[in-house]
């Protein structure tokens, strides 16, 4: 593990030089750190399980599995490719997560497919990204910051039409790459 390059010790490292810098106390410092910790312990938690799975699921064989099974669609797997990315992120509310989750099933589905796995991982994100806007923490927050608590159904129904063009022009895109213009999209080595 290195602990230099974390961005987590980056972010530690600056938060204790900020704190001599605003002059607040070790105290004081020691003192949000732990009201820190304890607003975001389920949040840490589900991303911890969340992690954890997508490390089991790798590891174990299940997404290169389910890579194999998803491949039996062949070329409308491009079509579902940031549909699963979309999915992933509405039901962790993560992008990040959906990318662990799914990022190998995604790689190995688009080698059985032949198609280049770094535009499905690509999709996955992208995919991800617009579901972001109808996951229920994102619209929870966006209901407490508008002012607009307890009406959250009327703000997801006015953000599924944006997300759903944003995701139909996400898949229109990728296929474009996967079998009109495939060199546009870097291959690994």
């Amino acid at each position: 593990w290195d602990f230099f390059g974390s961005g987590g010790t980056a972010i530690l490292i600056t938060a204790i030089i900020s704190s001599f810098i605003l002059e607040v106390s070790p105290g004081r410092a020691v003192k949000v750190f732990i009201d820190t910790l304890n607003q975001l312990k389920y949040s840490l938690l589900t991303i911890a399980i969340v992690i954890g799975f997508a490390y089991l699921a790798n590891y174990s064989g299940l997404s290169y599995t389910l890579g194999l099974l998803l491949a039996s669609t062949g070329s409308f797997f491009t079509v579902l490719s940031p549909v699963l990315g979309w999915l992933g992120v509405f039901l962790t509310g993560s992008d990040t997560s959906s990318n662990a989750l799914f990022g190998k099933l995604q790689q190995v589905t688009a080698e059985q497919i032949g198609v280049n796995p770094v535009l499905t991982v690509a999709a996955n994100s992208s995919g991800g990204v617009v579901g972001k806007m109808i996951s229920p923490q994102s619209i929870a927050v966006a209901a407490a910051a508008t002012g607009l608590v307890g009406r959250e159904s009327d703000l997801l129904r006015f953000t599924v039409k944006h997300t759903i063009i944003f995701l139909v022009a996400i898949i229109i895109i990728v296929l474009v790459q996967a079998y009109v213009f495939p060199g546009i999209v870097p291959t690994l080595p």
